[in-house]
């Protein structure tokens, strides 16, 4: 019985880590869930974290809520691809669900800051990293955006501005840096990136083997003619 089975269904293509970063107010988690929305075999990456869950949040959809302990088992035995402490709790990106999902094609978005950007990006899996900036149009424009969300007193505002500068200076260890004006121009420029990137020869291992068919084809035909 012939084997009807293509390249591209034989070996997939491995799947990205997609980081999206920007300051508070840019639109990263607008824009993430746009993407999401988009393509929904995307696969949104689920923090870890010892904080206590809040009210209204469901462990694995919005956290992992987890024990110090257990978390430090998980950095300990290199199971985290990045994390952080802030304000005396920990903060991370399991490794586990994520290479599953790029053995099985698919790609995993992280709504994450530049430490986090910066440690995915040195660990094993960052050959597969595919980063991007969100900037604002300009600053005033950043603090209109934060105002508008009605979310935050003016304290917690003005530390939002004043930790934004500190995330805007890592704008160059990106791979793609993007400056959100028009909501709708900066979703369509993000698809584009990632379909360019899906479309790389280098993430492409079907294309071998297709390749020295056609070659073999030519040779063939060489033969028969």
């Amino acid at each position: 019985m012939t084997d009807m089975t293509t390249p591209r269904q034989a070996a997939p293509r491995q799947g990205l880590l997609i980081i999206l970063s920007s300051p508070s107010g840019a639109g990263k988690s607008t824009l993430s869930r746009r993407l999401m929305a988009w393509d929904e075999t995307l696969r949104f990456s689920v923090s870890a974290t010892t904080r206590a869950p809040r009210a209204g949040e469901v462990d694995g959809e919005h956290y992992h809520f987890m024990t110090r302990d257990g978390f430090g088992q998980l950095i300990a035995t290199d199971q985290m691809l990045e994390h952080a402490e802030v304000f005396g709790n920990y903060y991370g990106s399991p490794r586990g669900p994520v290479e599953m999902a790029m053995a099985q094609g698919r790609d995993t978005l992280f709504d994450i800051d530049w430490q986090g950007g910066q440690q995915i990006r040195n660990s094993p899996l960052g050959a597969a990293v595919v980063s991007i900036f969100i900037l604002p149009p300009s600053i005033a424009e950043l603090e209109s955006r934060l105002r508008a969300r009605a979310q935050d007193s003016e304290e917690v505002i003005a530390k939002r501005m004043r930790e934004s500068m500190n995330e805007i200076s890592h704008w160059a260890e990106y791979d793609y840096v993007l400056v959100n004006e028009d909501l709708d121009q900066a979703e369509a420029q993000l698809i584009t990136i990632i379909q360019a990137e899906r479309a790389r020869r280098s993430r492409q291992p079907w294309l071998n083997g297709f390749t020295r068919g056609l070659q073999q084809e030519f040779t063939l035909r060489g033969t028969s003619s």
